[in-house]
């Protein structure tokens, strides 16, 4: 497992390019019949990248659980949100059998002891992403379809930022304890995923961009508000952006992008925004 250490905003105004990105950037998440994660020390958020091809993979699928959780088992004090990105596939989670579509989603509780992710089909093997957090009790392990996530167009073509926010693991489809997630789409045209940007003091936030057209990119915008910079994301990259950091991203096309938040609270609209103007 790759275990990320918390950074000072006062450190990275130092960073080198290639800093910026160890500390913050995940790639390669996706390793046939592999578990690939990351654990990063701000609020213990765990990021998983699943692919199955020709075996039904578990989710502690060379992981120490012991070492690295101090638990038996991943989710004996964890819940956890995954999203599929490629093809059709299944979550096996205890007794129960889920069917995942593309940019379904599934929350799986705190208290589940056997979770196994499998593909349809090999030549179009099921992408599974997953982001973890702490919980306290147990919820309600649930399976949000695309189609019924709660829907919240935002933005405008005139500032190149007209999206549809789709809530999944969120207060007014579930309960969680403290995990957050969503899909966010852009139109055609549009390039920016938030703006003016913002922190949350009280929360931090994963990013996982995809559906990016060929040759091109995503700028993700990190940092302070008047301390910017930059990380260049490429199809299922993800981020790690702390609670001090601004959470925004621009485009050479538009794309998708998953967040997943989890700290203090689940207040989706909890936003400290920084006037553009007053941007460094």
């Amino acid at each position: 497992m790759d275990i990320r250490y918390s950074a000072n905003p006062a450190d990275i105004k130092r960073y080198t390019t290639e800093e910026l990105r160890k500390e913050f950037l995940i790639q390669d998440l996706y390793e046939p019949d592999q578990v690939k994660a990351v654990y990063s020390h701000v609020d213990r958020a765990v990021v998983l990248g699943i692919l199955p091809v020709h075996e039904e993979v578990p989710v502690d699928k060379g992981i120490d659980i012991r070492k690295n959780f101090g638990t038996k088992f991943f989710f004996e004090r964890r819940e956890a949100g995954v999203f599929n990105l490629g093809g059709k596939g299944t979550i096996r989670v205890d007794d129960e059998t889920y069917p995942m579509d593309f940019e379904d989603c599934l929350y799986i509780t705190m208290g589940t002891k056997k979770v196994t992710f499998a593909s349809e089909d090999p030549e179009n093997p099921a992408r599974f992403y997953l982001v973890s957090a702490p919980a306290h009790k147990p919820c309600k392990t649930t399976f949000i379809s695309f189609k019924d996530a709660k829907k919240r167009p935002c933005g405008d073509e005139k500032t190149a930022n007209k999206r549809v926010i789709n809530q999944f693991i969120h207060p007014d489809v579930l309960e969680t304890c403290q995990l957050c997630m969503g899909l966010t789409q852009l139109a055609p045209g549009s390039v920016w995923n938030t703006m003016p940007a913002h922190t949350h003091e009280r929360r931090m936030e994963v990013y996982t961009y995809f559906n990016i057209p060929d040759n091109n990119v995503v700028f993700h915008m990190m940092g302070q508000g008047q301390e910017t910079r930059h990380i260049v994301m490429h199809n299922f990259d993800a981020v790690i952006s702390p609670s001090w950091s601004i959470h925004a991203g621009c485009g050479t096309s538009n794309y998708t992008f998953i967040w997943a938040m989890c700290g203090e609270n689940k207040e989706f609209d909890d936003m400290d925004e920084i006037p553009i103007t007053e941007m460094r």
